[in-house]
């Protein structure tokens, strides 16, 4: 059994999904309900999954004055993350440590196989759609003959990190953070295997790959992220071919 760590914020306008609020038709309020649906689709996948299901929450005191919760970023994520747990036991919450992404993942999974005693461990964030059951199971087979399995997606960048043994996670997530993540696991003379790619949505541009993807997979009756989805339906958003290419829109 794999434990599958989701790294999450509390789903705050401007917090979360910045650049979305900045390049696309979406509001900074309906960014946040966005990554609240990817958040919830991420912890039903795992919960579906084989693997144990450990939400990491985004410490207060590590966000932005600006940025500051009628309510603790705890409580925000519990509630985010509540209608798809069967039960409130259903999944482990505990704060993230560290003063950088890398260096929370990296104390995360240093902290579960050194210990917990855990065999395997991942990390993830909630802005990969697709991660689905099969795929985190998948993961989980991967792990048995590698030490390290990346989850690649476009721009050099990741949706999966797996380990069953710790790398030097300072700045592992540098740009391209892919590559990054390889060199750093075999430096420490592990083996390295990746999972097919996959869109992660943090860019206008993800969007536009995400909604066509959910769209046709909805037309070809193929299963869909369910939250993920009704947020697209909810808010008209669609993807137009215009002069400068594909584009979104909203009704």
């Amino acid at each position: 059994m794999t434990t599958v760590a989701v790294l999450a914020a509390p789903p705050r306008p401007g917090l979360v999904l910045s650049d979305l609020a900045e390049e696309t038709p979406l509001s900074p309020e309906e960014t946040a309900d966005l990554y609240a649906a990817l958040l919830r689709d991420s912890c039903r996948a795992v919960e579906d999954s084989g693997g144990e299901l450990l939400v990491n929450f985004r410490a207060e005191d590590d966000i932005p004055e600006e940025y500051a919760g009628d309510q603790p970023s705890e409580a925000e994520v519990r509630a985010a993350v509540r209608p798809v747990l069967e039960s409130p036991d259903d999944a482990r919450f505990e704060v993230q440590v560290g003063s950088t992404f890398a260096g929370r993942v990296g104390n995360t999974v240093t902290h579960l196989l050194e210990e917990e005693d855990v065999k395997t461990a991942a990390a993830i964030e909630p802005t990969a759609p697709f991660l689905a059951r099969q795929v985190i199971d998948n993961a989980a087979m991967k792990l048995r003959r590698h030490e390290v399995v990346l989850g690649p997606a476009t721009d050099g960048r990741v949706y999966y990190a797996g380990f069953g043994d710790t790398v030097d996670f300072d700045d592992a997530y540098g740009p391209p953070t892919l590559r990054t993540l390889t060199d750093r696991g075999v430096e420490a003379d592990l083996e390295v295997g990746f999972l097919p790619m996959q869109p992660v949505l943090e860019t206008a541009a993800d969007l536009v790959t995400v909604l066509s993807h959910v769209q046709a997979r909805q037309r070809a009756g193929r299963q869909v992220p369910t939250h993920t989805a009704a947020f697209f339906e909810e808010t008209g958003l669609d993807v137009v071919e215009s002069d400068a290419g594909l584009e979104l829109s909203r009704d």
